[in-house]
Protein backbone atom coordinates (compact mmCIF):
# COMPACT_ATOMS: atom_id res chain seq x y z
CA UNK A 1 0.00 0.00 0.00
CA UNK A 2 1.57 3.28 -1.18
CA UNK A 3 0.20 6.63 0.22
CA UNK A 4 1.36 10.59 0.92
CA UNK A 5 -0.61 9.92 4.38
CA UNK A 6 -0.14 8.16 7.42
CA UNK A 7 -1.41 4.61 7.71
CA UNK A 8 -3.91 3.50 10.49
CA UNK A 9 -4.24 0.04 11.07
CA UNK A 10 -7.22 -1.55 12.89
CA UNK A 11 -7.41 -5.01 13.80
CA UNK A 12 -11.12 -6.19 13.97
CA UNK A 13 -12.11 -3.80 12.00
CA UNK A 14 -15.20 -5.31 10.47
CA UNK A 15 -17.62 -4.56 12.72
CA UNK A 16 -18.34 -3.07 16.38
CA UNK A 17 -15.41 -0.81 17.75
CA UNK A 18 -12.88 -1.41 15.27
CA UNK A 19 -15.18 -0.13 12.20
CA UNK A 20 -16.02 2.92 14.07
CA UNK A 21 -12.07 3.31 15.02
CA UNK A 22 -11.87 2.70 11.21
CA UNK A 23 -14.67 5.26 10.53
CA UNK A 24 -13.08 8.30 13.18
CA UNK A 25 -9.46 7.57 11.84
CA UNK A 26 -10.47 7.99 7.92
CA UNK A 27 -11.79 11.19 9.63
CA UNK A 28 -8.88 12.59 11.26
CA UNK A 29 -7.24 11.74 6.95
CA UNK A 30 -5.55 8.58 8.06
CA UNK A 31 -4.96 6.06 5.18
CA UNK A 32 -6.14 2.50 6.21
CA UNK A 33 -5.37 -1.06 6.46
CA UNK A 34 -8.15 -2.85 7.87
CA UNK A 35 -8.29 -6.28 9.43
CA UNK A 36 -10.61 -8.83 10.40
CA UNK A 37 -11.79 -12.27 9.18
CA UNK A 38 -14.44 -11.48 7.27
CA UNK A 39 -14.02 -9.99 3.81
CA UNK A 40 -17.22 -8.65 2.17
CA UNK A 41 -17.94 -6.81 5.57
CA UNK A 42 -14.45 -5.15 5.43
CA UNK A 43 -14.46 -4.27 1.23
CA UNK A 44 -17.97 -2.63 2.22
CA UNK A 45 -16.50 -0.56 4.82
CA UNK A 46 -13.13 0.60 3.18
CA UNK A 47 -15.61 1.42 -0.48
CA UNK A 48 -17.86 3.45 2.12
CA UNK A 49 -14.54 5.25 3.88
CA UNK A 50 -13.32 5.82 0.76
CA UNK A 51 -16.09 8.01 -1.19
CA UNK A 52 -16.93 9.43 2.29
CA UNK A 53 -13.21 10.99 3.40
CA UNK A 54 -11.42 10.81 0.02
CA UNK A 55 -9.08 8.72 1.88
CA UNK A 56 -7.35 5.26 0.98
CA UNK A 57 -8.46 2.19 2.69
CA UNK A 58 -7.11 -1.49 2.25
CA UNK A 59 -8.26 -4.80 3.14
CA UNK A 60 -6.38 -7.45 4.87
CA UNK A 61 -8.78 -10.58 5.72
CA UNK A 62 -6.94 -12.58 8.13
CA UNK A 63 -8.01 -14.47 11.18
CA UNK A 64 -5.29 -13.80 13.87
CA UNK A 65 -5.66 -16.73 16.06
CA UNK A 66 -3.89 -18.40 12.60
CA UNK A 67 -0.10 -18.76 13.14
CA UNK A 68 0.05 -18.15 9.23
CA UNK A 69 -2.37 -15.29 9.16
CA UNK A 70 -0.94 -13.69 12.15
CA UNK A 71 2.75 -13.87 10.61
CA UNK A 72 1.27 -12.49 7.38
CA UNK A 73 0.34 -9.37 8.75
CA UNK A 74 3.56 -9.68 10.81
CA UNK A 75 5.61 -9.36 7.56
CA UNK A 76 3.30 -6.44 6.22
CA UNK A 77 3.28 -4.12 9.23
CA UNK A 78 7.10 -4.82 9.37
CA UNK A 79 7.49 -4.24 6.13
CA UNK A 80 5.32 -0.87 6.02
CA UNK A 81 7.18 2.32 6.76
CA UNK A 82 3.75 4.39 6.20
CA UNK A 83 2.25 2.64 9.10
CA UNK A 84 2.51 5.03 11.78
CA UNK A 85 -0.97 3.86 14.15
CA UNK A 86 -1.71 0.61 15.22
CA UNK A 87 -5.04 -0.54 17.04
CA UNK A 88 -4.99 -3.71 18.39
CA UNK A 89 -8.34 -4.08 19.01
CA UNK A 90 -9.50 -7.75 17.57
CA UNK A 91 -10.30 -9.93 20.90
CA UNK A 92 -12.24 -12.48 21.88
CA UNK A 93 -14.21 -13.44 25.12
CA UNK A 94 -15.70 -17.13 26.01
CA UNK A 95 -17.41 -16.81 29.24
CA UNK A 96 -17.53 -19.54 31.42
CA UNK A 97 -16.03 -21.51 34.55
CA UNK A 98 -12.54 -22.86 33.59
CA UNK A 99 -14.10 -25.98 35.34
CA UNK A 100 -16.68 -26.33 32.58
CA UNK A 101 -14.94 -25.37 29.20
CA UNK A 102 -12.93 -26.62 26.65
CA UNK A 103 -9.25 -25.71 26.59
CA UNK A 104 -9.39 -24.76 22.97
CA UNK A 105 -11.84 -21.77 24.41
CA UNK A 106 -8.47 -20.43 27.14
CA UNK A 107 -6.22 -20.69 24.19
CA UNK A 108 -7.95 -19.19 21.91
CA UNK A 109 -8.81 -15.94 23.95
CA UNK A 110 -4.90 -15.85 24.76
CA UNK A 111 -3.57 -16.85 21.35
CA UNK A 112 -6.26 -13.65 19.76
CA UNK A 113 -6.01 -11.38 23.04
CA UNK A 114 -2.65 -11.69 24.29
CA UNK A 115 -0.21 -13.37 21.55
CA UNK A 116 -1.66 -11.85 18.34
CA UNK A 117 -1.79 -8.13 20.08
CA UNK A 118 2.50 -8.17 21.78
CA UNK A 119 3.41 -9.76 18.09
CA UNK A 120 1.93 -6.54 16.01
CA UNK A 121 2.82 -4.50 18.63
CA UNK A 122 6.38 -5.68 17.69
CA UNK A 123 5.94 -5.65 14.21
CA UNK A 124 5.41 -2.06 14.53
CA UNK A 125 8.05 -0.45 16.92
CA UNK A 126 11.08 -0.98 14.95
CA UNK A 127 10.20 1.53 12.45
CA UNK A 128 8.28 3.77 15.21
CA UNK A 129 11.43 3.63 17.03
CA UNK A 130 13.35 4.74 13.68
CA UNK A 131 11.33 7.68 13.25
CA UNK A 132 10.93 8.50 16.94
CA UNK A 133 6.77 8.44 16.22
CA UNK A 134 4.25 6.21 16.28
CA UNK A 135 0.47 5.13 17.88
CA UNK A 136 -0.50 2.19 19.53
CA UNK A 137 -4.03 2.13 20.79
CA UNK A 138 -4.46 -1.24 22.79
CA UNK A 139 -8.02 -1.95 23.82
CA UNK A 140 -8.01 -3.92 26.91
CA UNK A 141 -11.52 -4.06 29.04
CA UNK A 142 -12.52 -3.28 32.57
CA UNK A 143 -12.17 -6.98 33.55
CA UNK A 144 -8.29 -5.90 33.54
CA UNK A 145 -8.61 -5.05 37.25
CA UNK A 146 -11.77 -7.60 38.17
CA UNK A 147 -12.49 -10.97 37.44
CA UNK A 148 -15.69 -13.06 37.83
CA UNK A 149 -16.24 -16.63 38.04
CA UNK A 150 -17.04 -16.79 34.79
CA UNK A 151 -13.97 -14.21 33.40
CA UNK A 152 -10.68 -16.33 34.65
CA UNK A 153 -9.30 -16.61 31.55
CA UNK A 154 -10.73 -13.21 29.90
CA UNK A 155 -10.02 -11.03 32.89
CA UNK A 156 -6.01 -12.72 32.51
CA UNK A 157 -5.70 -11.74 29.12
CA UNK A 158 -6.91 -8.18 29.26
CA UNK A 159 -5.17 -7.96 32.70
CA UNK A 160 -2.07 -9.09 30.37
CA UNK A 161 -2.84 -6.31 28.26
CA UNK A 162 -2.92 -3.38 30.92
CA UNK A 163 -0.08 -4.00 32.40
CA UNK A 164 1.96 -4.67 28.78
CA UNK A 165 0.79 -1.15 28.15
CA UNK A 166 2.16 0.41 30.91
CA UNK A 167 5.34 -1.14 30.58
CA UNK A 168 5.37 0.15 27.24
CA UNK A 169 4.54 3.45 28.32
CA UNK A 170 7.44 3.70 30.84
CA UNK A 171 9.66 2.05 28.00
CA UNK A 172 8.83 4.74 25.89
CA UNK A 173 8.37 7.74 27.63
CA UNK A 174 11.04 10.00 26.27
CA UNK A 175 10.41 9.04 22.67
CA UNK A 176 7.94 10.37 20.31
CA UNK A 177 5.73 7.03 20.31
CA UNK A 178 2.27 7.20 22.66
CA UNK A 179 0.97 3.82 23.91
CA UNK A 180 -2.78 4.18 25.24
CA UNK A 181 -4.61 1.68 26.58
CA UNK A 182 -8.69 1.84 26.75
CA UNK A 183 -10.59 -0.27 29.08
CA UNK A 184 -14.31 -0.65 28.12
CA UNK A 185 -16.82 -1.64 30.24
CA UNK A 186 -20.36 -3.31 28.76
CA UNK A 187 -20.16 -2.31 24.76
CA UNK A 188 -23.01 -3.02 22.48
CA UNK A 189 -20.73 -5.28 19.94
CA UNK A 190 -21.06 -8.51 18.43
CA UNK A 191 -17.96 -9.79 21.24
CA UNK A 192 -21.56 -10.85 23.29
CA UNK A 193 -23.30 -13.17 20.39
CA UNK A 194 -20.43 -15.75 21.17
CA UNK A 195 -19.22 -15.42 24.45
CA UNK A 196 -21.47 -17.29 26.31
CA UNK A 197 -23.42 -14.17 28.38
CA UNK A 198 -26.12 -12.06 25.78
CA UNK A 199 -25.10 -8.36 26.22
CA UNK A 200 -29.34 -8.72 27.40
CA UNK A 201 -27.63 -9.84 30.33
CA UNK A 202 -27.20 -6.01 31.20
CA UNK A 203 -28.76 -3.75 32.48
CA UNK A 204 -29.58 -1.30 29.55
CA UNK A 205 -28.50 1.60 31.34
CA UNK A 206 -25.12 -0.06 31.45
CA UNK A 207 -24.09 -0.79 27.79
CA UNK A 208 -22.60 2.14 25.81
CA UNK A 209 -22.48 2.34 21.97
CA UNK A 210 -19.54 1.70 20.32
CA UNK A 211 -19.62 5.26 18.90
CA UNK A 212 -19.84 6.73 22.38
CA UNK A 213 -16.61 4.68 23.37
CA UNK A 214 -14.61 5.31 20.17
CA UNK A 215 -15.24 9.08 20.67
CA UNK A 216 -14.66 9.31 24.41
CA UNK A 217 -11.17 6.68 24.03
CA UNK A 218 -9.92 9.27 21.43
CA UNK A 219 -10.86 12.28 23.51
CA UNK A 220 -8.63 10.86 26.43
CA UNK A 221 -6.31 10.14 23.37
CA UNK A 222 -6.42 13.84 21.87
CA UNK A 223 -6.10 15.17 26.26
CA UNK A 224 -3.01 12.75 26.95
CA UNK A 225 -4.63 10.16 28.88
CA UNK A 226 -2.24 7.27 29.06
CA UNK A 227 -5.26 4.85 30.60
CA UNK A 228 -8.33 5.90 29.43
CA UNK A 229 -12.26 4.61 31.12
CA UNK A 230 -14.68 5.94 28.59
CA UNK A 231 -17.29 4.93 30.87
CA UNK A 232 -15.68 6.14 34.01
CA UNK A 233 -17.29 9.70 35.39
CA UNK A 234 -15.10 10.33 38.18
CA UNK A 235 -11.14 9.94 37.12
CA UNK A 236 -10.20 10.54 40.87
CA UNK A 237 -11.12 6.85 41.46
CA UNK A 238 -8.52 5.46 39.29
CA UNK A 239 -5.82 7.84 40.37
CA UNK A 240 -6.46 6.61 43.68
CA UNK A 241 -6.55 3.00 42.80
CA UNK A 242 -3.38 3.58 41.02
CA UNK A 243 -1.74 5.46 43.82
CA UNK A 244 -2.55 2.61 46.29
CA UNK A 245 -1.14 0.13 43.57
CA UNK A 246 2.04 1.65 43.60
CA UNK A 247 2.56 2.24 47.51
CA UNK A 248 1.22 -1.64 47.72
CA UNK A 249 4.29 -2.30 44.92
CA UNK A 250 6.58 -0.48 47.33
CA UNK A 251 5.52 -2.00 50.54
CA UNK A 252 6.87 -5.62 49.36
CA UNK A 253 10.16 -4.45 48.94
CA UNK A 254 11.44 -5.12 52.36
CA UNK A 255 13.43 -8.44 51.80
CA UNK A 256 12.34 -9.88 55.00
CA UNK A 257 8.66 -11.97 55.50
CA UNK A 258 5.85 -10.70 56.91
CA UNK A 259 6.06 -10.58 60.95
CA UNK A 260 2.17 -12.09 60.59
CA UNK A 261 2.94 -14.62 58.33
CA UNK A 262 6.06 -15.71 60.98
CA UNK A 263 6.05 -19.31 62.43
CA UNK A 264 5.01 -19.99 65.65
CA UNK A 265 8.03 -20.53 68.04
Amino acid sequence: MTSSKKIAVVTGASSGIGSVYADRLAQRGYDLLLVARRGDRLQNLAAKLEQTYGIKAETRVADLEKETDLAGLEAVLAANPAISLLVNNAGIARLSPVTEAPVKDSLSQIALNITALTRLTHAVLPAFKARNEGVIINIASVLAVHAFPVSSVYSGTKAFVLNFSRGLQQELANTGIRVQVVLPAATATELWDTAGMPLTAFPEEAVMTTEHLVDAALAGFDQGELVTWPSLADAGHWDRYDAHRSDLFAATQTGKSAPRLAIPS
